[in-house]
């Protein structure tokens, strides 16, 4: 894929990135998240070194963070030019381990007020993050997806290991209050999802 020229402000803590990547015949998005202990890049793709600059100006990278093992993405180059670690479960990485890697687990606090949630069911290694400030922001995998022709809806089940378990484990972000929703396929949610998410599993559907 060619470097993504530009990026998105959707938060005074949020940036988001993407690009259809023909590869794969999807859009892959990538979200960078400030937080007090520095910034995190969740799922990156390549984005223009001028653009990267401008998104970072004076914050430094605290961290890289792959909520699947699908997602390997840009994410060894950002961790080797920022010397910083790459945060996923111990799943994500099953061949090619790599020096930079830290796994974490359900539950984890990567720093204050941002949390591991494991979602079982869904790709290998899948997780989803919540960080508190601001009124709460969720990151997903791909145990859900936000695009057409599905819209906000579960991940098919061609791609999950178990769907129905992947259900069930979604049940857990209904625990942690969320304003907006960020995916590593599909816009953001901005308002309200929370009640989007419990919504959407008390349907069943999507």
């Amino acid at each position: 894929m060619q470097p993504v020229q530009d990026f998105d402000t959707v938060a005074s803590d949020v940036v988001i990135w993407h690009a259809y990547d023909p590869e794969v015949k999807a859009e892959l998005y990538s979200t960078c998240l400030a937080t007090g202990a520095g910034v995190y890049l969740i799922d990156p793709i390549v984005l223009r070194p001028e653009a990267f600059d401008e998104m970072m100006g004076s914050s430094s990278v605290a961290g890289i963070v792959l909520t699947n093992s699908n997602h390997h993405r840009a994410a060894v180059q950002f961790a080797q030019q920022s010397s910083v670690p790459m945060l996923a479960h111990r799943e994500t990485f099953l061949h090619g381990e790599t020096s930079r890697l830290k796994i974490v687990s359900d539950g984890d606090e990567i720093c204050d007020g941002l949390r591991v949630i494991c979602i079982d069911g869904g790709p290998r290694g899948e997780i989803a993050l919540h960080y508190a400030d601001a009124g709460g922001t969720l990151i997903v995998g791909d145990a859900l997806i936000n695009f057409e022709p599905y819209g906000f809806a579960f991940l098919p089940a061609r791609y999950c290991s178990n769907q129905k378990q992947m259900r069930r484990s979604l049940g857990k972000l209904l625990d942690y209050n969320a304003k907006r929703m960020l995916f590593a396929h599909g816009a953001p949610i901005l308002s309200a999802a929370s009640e989007r998410v419990r919504a959407l599993l008390d349907s069943g559907g999507g």
